[in-house]
């Protein structure tokens, strides 16, 4: 039960914090000035790939281990679902996310060029499909605790 609220809280903080870097934080700051746009989008890209690959990880270890636990339950299936989909955007995010925030992150504020606007705007089109993605592999989880 414990493990159940601990595990519920921290994917939903995770998927509220991914959802609003597209909800609300890229909106602003691309109202910005270039050099302050550039500047905050850097800092942002390097402070969310500093935090989030722990994060991510020590969910993935909650899913599994409400696997474990839950095994017996009716809804053990809904529950495999969730690390599935979780380690799947994992992969998405390793191959084709990164990439694109390191650029983000390593750019001079003075060179926010087009180019990087465009990979930013890729990026930002991207994560929305992670955060779907994550969001089902919650609900998934969800489902399965509730079964």
């Amino acid at each position: 039960m414990i493990l159940d609220v601990l595990s519920i809280v921290s994917i939903g903080l995770l998927i509220g914090a991914e959802f609003s870097v597209s909800a609300f934080i890229n909106p602003i700051l691309s109202k910005l000035e270039p050099i302050a746009e550039a500047r905050a989008t850097s800092l942002f890209a390097q402070n969310l790939g500093r935090i989030m690959p722990f994060w991510y990880g020590m969910n993935l270890l909650l899913m599994i281990v409400e696997g474990l636990i839950h095994r017996h339950d009716a809804g053990v299936s809904w529950i495999a679902v969730a690390p599935i989909l979780w380690v799947i955007t994992i992969a998405f995010t390793l191959l084709i996310l990164v990439p694109i925030n390191n650029r983000i992150a390593a750019m001079n504020p003075n060179g926010y060029s087009d180019e990087l606007k465009q990979e930013h705007a890729k990026w930002d089109m991207l994560h929305r499909w992670r955060v779907l993605t994550l969001s089902l592999a919650f609900v998934s989880m969800l489902i399965g605790i509730r079964v």
